[in-house]
């Protein structure tokens, strides 16, 4: 993609002032870090990342300077062989609600006429 080369070479163009600067000594010797550390943030700027990341297919809390690592174990728990999911009939939990509901709706309108309002 054009828009990452053209990121690339900025990150490289950044990271080669660093290691110059680094090299010079003095107060440039200082600045080299934070020019490291810009061109790693740089890298991280490119377009194609930034559409991943907001796809969810790249990290977003990454620290800079510092490269992906894979989890040590799985992420996930077992999954079922049927493939559905536990628990109960999300329509049968619905209508035992809707049950009860007017059943309780009929207690209070009978217990209503018990003792009316004059």
């Amino acid at each position: 993609m054009k828009g990452d080369k053209a990121v690339e070479r900025g990150a490289d163009k950044l990271a080669a002032l660093a290691d110059r600067a680094a090299a010079k000594g003095g107060v440039a010797a200082r600045l080299s870090g934070e020019l490291a550390a810009d061109a790693s943030f740089l890298r991280k700027l490119k377009p194609s990342l930034m559409v991943a990341r907001a796809k969810g297919e790249a990290p977003k809390n990454q620290e800079p300077g510092t490269s992906p690592r894979a989890p040590r174990g799985p992420q996930l728990g077992p999954r079922s062989a049927t493939g559905k999911a536990n628990g109960p009939n999300p329509f049968a939990v619905a209508g035992a609600a809707f049950g009860v509901g007017t059943l309780l709706a009929k207690l209070i309108d009978w217990r209503s006429h018990a003792h009316p309002r004059r």
